[in-house]
């Protein structure tokens, strides 16, 4: 069969027939030579300068564009010149956005025959662009099938209108825990998660077990098939040739990986894992580490313990680099991206912006230069945001699911209204903490209550000058009698005694009358 290149020097094309295989592949092909593209090139691909400007310093905010979605849940921005944003509904129809011409009233894609609705989280769940699209004008679609739910990803030809499914998982049970992310990497490859099956507490153990699809994230090859497969499985899989392996699996140990995605400068990958309900939690692996890397569920819930019985002693667990709980008033993470634009570049160059579908805060993560993460709490998205996108110039735009709108992001930079500075002395498995507030403003602050995460493994026993309430890892200290006035540039400072498992570090955020306070040195 005659097979074609795919543009930017990626992997061969090859136009499939409809099969949709269970098992694990034979031996696939090995890649040719020019078939990745190495970390320099997706470097030069994004060579924007890491913004400089304190996260506490930012502000982000979304402004609507489109209306009359139903219910969107992912963005794809051919890079054609054509400034086109194709949106994808949950029935199963795809949309095309023009920021000249608005919305368009036809759909581009609709596959509402084959994709099976029933329950909240099934339809259609993700799209990715074909690496040639310009050529070949082909898009990957991950979608809930009728007429049992089978978890598939296929193929279509905006040409003739066709959907060709490639790979396909049982999903039957329960309908919530589809995953269903798709997009591909700096290699070339298609990377999809599957969510653990659904139900409460992974009743399948899916997570774990590397004889499902269950719970993981794939790597797999759609430009070609192989014996009785239509795709083939890279040879430097992980788990290629292990007994009993599905060598699809590229990462296990999800629980619902809705929304990841690579960071075009250097390859690494952030993945946003929704919890079970006492943390949500970000990922980032960077590429030497993504092969084989084991994120814990259902053994851990974040960092903690949440079925012992599926803990391995020895296993070797990737740790979150970013956890919060249900008390900020968020349900589920939404996993964002790295900017890379120009317009922002100043103000969010190199970060990582992410939200969460209840409680619309926008989080975002930064390197601190020492190979931990800087942290804030920068804005409000919309109400329940079910995906990023970005367009080939890399600024950023949302979607809603209800009421079901496109809305173009952005960034400013604001004065912080409070400064707060932290004096930690840590002694054995014991630390005392002063926090000193600063009040940056002109007016006077009557009454005061500030959050904060309390660090992993840390417990407040005592406190002094000022009134504390913990519910899960967020922390209120209220004003004390004395000190409950801030006049403007003024300070007051209260403490706590805590033990502490873990670091010994101070909180990474401050929220003062919901307002977000700068770090002091």
């Amino acid at each position: 069969m005659p097979r074609r290149r795919w543009a930017g020097s990626l992997l061969l094309a090859l136009s499939l027939p409809l099969l949709i295989p269970l098992a694990a592949s034979a031996a696939p092909e090995s890649p040719s030579a020019d078939s990745s593209v190495s970390a320099s090139t997706a470097a030069a691909s994004a060579e924007t300068a890491a913004a400089t400007v304190p996260l506490e310093e930012v502000t982000a905010s979304a402004t609507q564009v489109a209306s009359g979605l139903r219910r969107p849940i992912a963005i794809a921005a051919p890079d054609d010149g054509t400034d086109r944003l194709f949106i994808a509904e949950k029935s199963g129809r795809v949309r095309v956005y023009h920021p000249d011409t608005g919305l368009a009233t036809a759909p581009l894609i609709d596959i509402t025959s084959s994709v099976a609705e029933t329950g909240n989280e099934r339809g259609l769940i993700g799209m990715a662009l074909a690496p040639d699209f310009n050529e070949s004008q082909e898009l990957y679609l991950a979608y809930t099938a009728l007429p049992d739910g089978a978890v598939t990803l296929g193929r279509y030809s905006l040409a003739d209108a066709t959907l060709e499914p490639l790979i396909s998982q049982e999903h039957a049970e329960y309908s919530n825990h589809n995953g269903g992310q798709i997009t591909f990497g700096p290699d070339g490859y298609l990377y999809w998660a599957i969510g653990d099956g659904g139900g409460s507490g992974d009743p399948f153990d899916s997570g774990l077990r590397l004889d499902t699809l269950l719970g993981k994230i794939l790597r797999v090859d759609v430009s070609r098939s192989c014996g009785d497969l239509a795709y083939c499985v890279p040879a430097d899989n992980p788990f290629v040739g292990v007994a009993g392996a599905r060598e699809e699996i590229w990462i296990y140990g999800v629980r619902n990986p809705w929304r990841f995605s690579f960071d075009e400068a250097d390859g690494s990958l952030w993945i946003g894992d929704v919890g079970q309900g006492r943390w949500e939690e970000i990922d980032h692996l960077k590429r030497a580490e993504q092969a084989g890397a084991n994120l814990g569920w259902s053994c851990r819930e974040g960092y903690e313990v949440f079925d012992e019985a599926q803990c391995d002693p020895g296993g070797d667990y990737t740790d979150p680099v970013f956890t919060y709980s249900p008390y900020t008033g968020g349900c589920a993470v939404i996993g964002g991206r790295v900017y890379h634009g120009e317009q922002y570049a100043d103000l969010v160059g190199g970060t990582y912006i992410a939200t969460d579908y209840c409680s619309s805060s926008v989080w975002a993560l930064r390197s601190d230069g020492r190979g931990g993460y800087l942290q804030a709490e920068i804005g409000e998205m919309p109400t329940q945001v079910t995906a990023f996108g970005a367009t080939p110039e890399g600024e950023f735009y949302v979607v809603n699911d209800l009421p079901g709108g496109l809305h173009r992001v952005s960034f400013e930079r604001t004065e912080p209204t409070c400064t707060v500075t932290a004096d930690v002395r840590a002694w054995g498995t014991g630390m005392t903490v002063d926090l000193t507030i600063t009040n940056n403003t002109d007016t006077a602050i009557d009454g005061w209550s500030l959050e904060f995460p309390l660090p992993w493994g840390q417990t407040i026993i005592s406190d002094w000058a000022t009134t504390i309430s913990q519910f899960g890892d967020m922390v209120t200290a209220t004003n004390g009698d004395g000190n409950g006035r801030i006049n403007p540039g003024a300070s007051v400072t209260f403490g706590y005694l805590a033990e502490h498992t873990e670091g010994a570090g101070p909180p990474g955020r401050y929220l003062l009358n919901e307002a977000t306070c700068a770090h002091g040195d």
